[in-house]
């Protein structure tokens, strides 16, 4: 007997997906670049102004010149990650790999599970990326979530701490520091201004700090 194939249904925002469906749908339509599921509902971002895809380079390096600096960690940018139910499509993640211990793995060509870290640039505070993403995040376990808010001028750097999110304390020059990847040190100020040459510099302090140099070793033990 013979069978009819049927057409895949385009990715439409608002819909009310799996994440199989999702995936399926998405994966019919290459030209969409940028999809994410969240809480089983479709979201496709407006096109990125050049405010917000400068915003994300200077954070993904940022990112990415610490995890050149310690082995063990990975990051990446725009990177669609199973969490939970959901597929959400975060601007950066700096995750520890699974073979030092991590709680991500990798699931075919995606990340699967909760990065240690999640970064996102947000339009303003009412954004869906600090609601109905915050939220995924917290429940599927992202134990560091930071966010720059592009209208407030603002970065708020998240800590999970018994299931909740608290904000890390903020030093009198402006310097945020992880808990979660010792030597990852923020200059906020200098990030908002466009001033990557402090953003950097601030950074290599951090990484050539004893709490770094200790967590590296504490990765390669666990390798």
């Amino acid at each position: 007997m013979a069978t009819v194939e049927e057409d895949v249904a385009p990715l439409v925002a608002g819909d009310k997906l799996t994440r199989d469906e999702f995936l399926q749908r998405w994966e019919a339509m290459p030209s969409v670049k940028r999809a994410e599921l969240i809480r089983g509902v479709v979201y496709m971002p407006s096109p990125l102004s050049i405010i917000h895809g400068s915003r994300d380079n200077k954070l993904g390096t940022w990112i990415g010149v610490y995890a050149a600096y310690t082995p063990g960690c990975d990051a990446a940018n725009n990177a669609t990650t199973f969490m939970l139910d959901d597929a959400p499509q975060p601007d950066v993640q700096l995750r520890i790999l699974p073979e030092c211990g991590g709680q991500t793995r990798l699931e075919g060509l995606y990340v699967s599970g909760a990065p240690e870290l999640a970064a996102e640039t947000c339009p303003s505070r009412t954004s869906y990326d600090l609601h109905q993403k915050f939220e995924l995040y917290r429940e599927a376990g992202v134990r560091e979530y930071l966010a720059v808010l592009l209208r407030e001028k603002e970065v708020r750097w998240h800590r999970l701490r018994e299931r909740n999110y608290e904000l890390l304390p903020v030093s009198p020059e402006g310097i945020l520091r992880s808990e979660e990847f010792p030597g990852l040190w923020l200059h906020a100020p200098a990030l908002l201004a466009g001033d990557m040459a402090q953003v950097l510099a601030t950074l290599q302090q951090g990484i050539a700090s004893p709490e770094h140099a200790a967590f590296v070793q504490r990765l390669r033990q666990r390798s």
